[in-house]
């Protein structure tokens, strides 16, 4: 009993490199101290693309199911931006499976490719991250902010958005994409 409470505290003072070779080792004590340190953040990126929190879950269990034959089969220098990616594949595949439409995945790149993957994690970690991008997307301008809700929000084409807002298809693109550039900007700056 006294060996089994060290071993548990000498596993949560380990780190990732420390861990992946227990893992690699099969034990299946640090699998665990992965999944408590890195689930909520996997669950976080998996609810912001499958947009179901039962879904979400689901995907999240899979993941950490797969991880340690994933860990065997890899050569991993940052762990946490390894899972990240391993995570968000799994993601995209899923969303592809399902066929659902492009402009949700789309819509799912957005969230990874226009924000630094720390500004990124760092939202996920947060509840609050969704009212704060609500929030910051009030302080675009109207026909930025009108834009984007059509585009990614409602999955109009560009064509479709430049017919609801009477402006040119340049001019939508131009507004989207100076739009995501500014909500980026305010993100970062918390203004």
């Amino acid at each position: 009993m006294l060996f089994s409470a060290l071993f548990r505290r000498n596993i949560s003072s380990q780190s990732d490199s420390g861990l992946i070779d227990l893992i690699n080792k099969s034990n299946r004590n640090a699998e665990g101290e992965i999944f408590k340190r890195y689930s909520a953040l996997v669950m976080g990126l998996c609810l912001k693309y499958m947009k179901n929190q039962m879904v979400a879950e689901d995907m999240t269990m899979e993941i950490f199911e797969n991880l340690p034959e994933k860990i065997r089969r890899s050569d991993i220098k940052n762990f946490k931006n390894w899972l990240f990616s391993v995570a968000r594949n799994s993601c995209l595949m899923e969303l592809r499976k399902k066929k659902k439409d492009t402009a949700e995945i789309d819509q799912a790149l957005l969230c990874v490719t226009d924000h630094s993957e720390e500004v990124l994690q760092d939202s996920l970690l947060k509840e609050e991250g969704l009212s704060e991008l609500e929030a910051k997307m009030e302080l675009l301008k109207p026909d930025q902010k009108q834009a984007l809700t059509y585009f990614y929000l409602e999955n109009k084409s560009y064509d479709q958005t430049s017919e609801l807002m009477g402006v040119p298809t340049k001019s939508v693109k131009s507004l989207i994409q100076n739009g995501k550039r500014n909500l980026k900007l305010k993100l970062e700056n918390n203004e």
